[in-house]
This record gives structure tokens, C-alpha cells and sequence, in this order.
């Protein structure tokens, strides 16, 4: 699974970095995505319905929030 930190960046970054990272992987690959910034939560799922792509699992820890993206065929 490939991670992606985007700690301490502030909205429109956590989502944009996402997807420019999304269109590099190949159908079937795992991405992990942990950002700080609250609106992420609401975003990053967003971002994920547009594409397409399958988010397995979306977690809190504190002020992290943790997303695992699957990308679609």
C-alpha cells in the first residue's frame, strides 16, 4: 500500500494532491491518505465518489484522519 502524508496542509491542498495522485495508479492499487485538516473528512470522500474510486476504510485518530482508497478498474 503506497501512503500519502499530506499533514498540515489546509484545504483545497489535501484534495487536489489526492487526485493528481490517483490518475498515477494502475486499477487495484491501494492508496493511504492522512491528512489534518477537518475539512478532509468531508472532501476526501467527495473527491473519491467523483472518480470513481472505492474508499475501503476512513478512520480518525485525533487530529489525523486516515483514508484507504482502492482505485477502480
Amino acid at each position: 500500500m503506497i501512503e500519502l502524508d499530506l499533514s498540515g496542509l489546509k484545504c483545497p491542498l489535501p484534495v487536489l494532491r489526492t487526485r493528481k495522485f490517483l490518475r498515477s495508479l494502475q486499477p487495484g492499487e491501494m492508496l493511504r491518505v492522512v491528512c489534518t485538516d477537518p475539512l478532509a473528512s468531508i472532501d476526501l470522500p467527495n473527491l473519491i465518489r467523483e472518480t470513481g474510486d472505492i474508499l475501503e476504510e476512513q478512520q480518525q485518530d485525533g487530529a489525523k484522519f486516515a483514508f484507504v482508497i482502492r482505485k477502480a478498474a
